[in-house]
């Protein structure tokens, strides 16, 4: 496997810790299942499933990341944001664009926006 090492779990392991093997699955490892010290089967992603990166697998195994499901709250949208009264996630966000704003101030081409037939 790419030059790491697999997990082994026992069943009774798997069974006690179930979220959280299968939370390793789904960020990309392969984890093979032990009966009485013997392999008894392997579980891993589906194989169109994109894992991460070994750098973002790492970080998450100290704790530095921690990889999302996807999914946002149902009222995600409806959040209030964090306060940043010094605008820093905004000079941020501009200066990893080049200083673009995008969103907003110029209309975007090939926008259908107004040419609804009424």
């Amino acid at each position: 496997m790419r030059g790491t090492e697999m997990t082994v779990a026992s069943v009774s392991k798997l069974r006690a810790s179930l979220s959280e093997f299968l939370r390793r699955v789904k960020a990309g490892e392969e984890i093979l299942v032990t009966e009485r010290g013997r392999v008894i089967a392997r579980l891993s992603p589906p194989a169109s499933f994109v894992s991460l990166t070994e750098s973002l697998r790492e970080m998450e195994g100290q704790g530095l990341v921690k990889v999302g499901t996807g999914k946002l709250p149902k009222n995600f949208w409806r959040m209030r944001r964090p306060k940043d009264p010094k605008g820093l996630v905004m000079k941020g966000m501009l200066e990893e664009r080049g200083g673009q704003r995008l969103g907003r101030g110029k209309p975007r081409t090939g926008s259908s926006s107004g040419n609804r037939a009424k």
